[in-house]
């Protein structure tokens, strides 16, 4: 038990340190209050094997607020209403609240998994996606693993503005798309921009989900805005806007492993189009299985066409087919900064993966920078 609340406080710490810093001034503010609190840490000693994190407890904690909108923490909850920010009152309120609730709560961790579809993200997978698509030559099928609600297997309806150095844009996708998303994007030394067509064929599209989130309820549906940050209220309308559009075109959420169902899943797509399998900060949940995972895509790529696109942080993701650039890496990322994922794209030629490092990006969609 010691060991296990003295690495899940590493964790907290690890959470407010480099995801959350710059990013979330609510987070990482409890977060680095709840790695020096073993009472509010050892609640996610409840939590199932490899899920106690950060993106947990707050997404528990802010589903509690969300069914207790009047109480005095909601006040620094700007998904509720809130509008202040973060003093001295923030962290004992919530400690209150929390532990007043404490069976509530590890009711919450011990039978959730965090659900996070940032649809953001949508923006920094396109690229990728449309240049797999060109190298297929023609209509994909899309095939999400850790696809939550499935919202970024809808990439092909979204609108996307890039917003450029210099002032100029680049825009793609429907011109009156529902869902539009805006992204800053600039280049590394020796990058061009890329070129990004105005649209994909996706004729076919599934995603694969230990726990699929159905959309329809409402209950899901509170538990998958609880899983987005708090204080990061533009988020939440978005997932709101492509939850609903999500509705009008359903695509099919399969139950299973992401190493063991891969296969399966990916039979339910037509074989005659070429794959493309996407992930987006779904392999850190896989622990020392990714390279099992990075095998079985392998094993896909002797039937059919497969490329994934990989929008994870290089240790995760990336690194397993791309070794050896430890400048692509988020362990030195300076204090103060949120850690940067890699935008990848892997294909196999007999068996053997040939990556491409595409752009460093923002985890939530907020920018990218495009690598030579």
């Amino acid at each position: 038990m010691a060991i296990a609340l003295e690495k899940i406080k590493q964790t907290l710490r690890k959470f407010a340190e480099v995801e959350a810093r710059g990013v979330s001034p609510l987070y990482d503010h409890l977060a680095t209050h709840a790695a020096e609190d073993d009472d509010v840490a050892a609640l996610l000693t409840d939590a199932r094997g490899g899920e106690a994190r950060g993106t947990l407890l707050f997404a528990a904690a802010h589903r509690l607020v969300q069914a207790d909108p009047i109480h005095p923490l909601s006040r620094y909850y700007p998904s509720v209403g809130g509008f202040d920010g973060v003093d001295s009152e923030t962290w004992p309120l919530f400690r209150s609240f929390l532990l007043e609730r404490a069976d509530q709560a590890r009711e919450i961790i011990s039978t959730r998994y965090t659900q996070t579809n940032e649809v953001r993200r949508a923006a920094l997978l396109y690229p990728a996606v449309t240049a797999a698509a060109k190298e297929a030559g023609g209509k994909i099928a899309l095939l999400e693993v850790g696809c939550s609600a499935g919202l970024l297997l809808g990439l092909d309806r979204f609108g996307y503005r890039y917003q450029c150095d210099g002032g100029e844009q680049l825009a793609a996708g429907p011109a009156k798309a529902a869902v539009g998303l805006h992204c800053a994007i600039d280049v590394a030394p020796g990058a061009k921009l890329p070129k990004l067509p105005k649209k994909v064929a996706v004729a076919a599209r599934a995603g694969l989900d230990r726990a699929p989130v159905d959309l329809s309820d409402e209950d899901e549906l509170a538990w998958l805005e609880a899983c987005v940050w708090a204080d990061q209220v533009d988020r939440i309308r978005l997932l709101r806007t492509a939850a609903a559009e999500q509705r009008k075109h359903a695509p099919e959420l399969i139950a299973g492993d992401a190493v063991d169902d891969l296969a399966s899943a990916a039979s339910r797509l037509p074989e005659e189009l070429p794959l493309v399998v996407l992930t987006s900060h779904a392999l850190a949940y896989l622990g020392d299985r990714r390279a099992d995972f990075v095998a079985e895509l392998a094993r896909l790529s002797s039937s059919r066409p497969v490329w994934w696109v990989s929008q994870e942080f290089y240790r995760a993701g990336l690194e397993t087919v791309l070794p050896g650039r430890d400048d692509l890496s988020s362990d030195d990322a300076a204090a103060g900064e949120p850690a940067m994922a890699v935008l990848g794209l892997t294909s196999w030629v007999g068996g053997e993966p040939e990556a491409r490092a595409l752009a460093r990006t923002a985890p939530h969609g907020q920018r990218m920078t495009w690598l030579p």
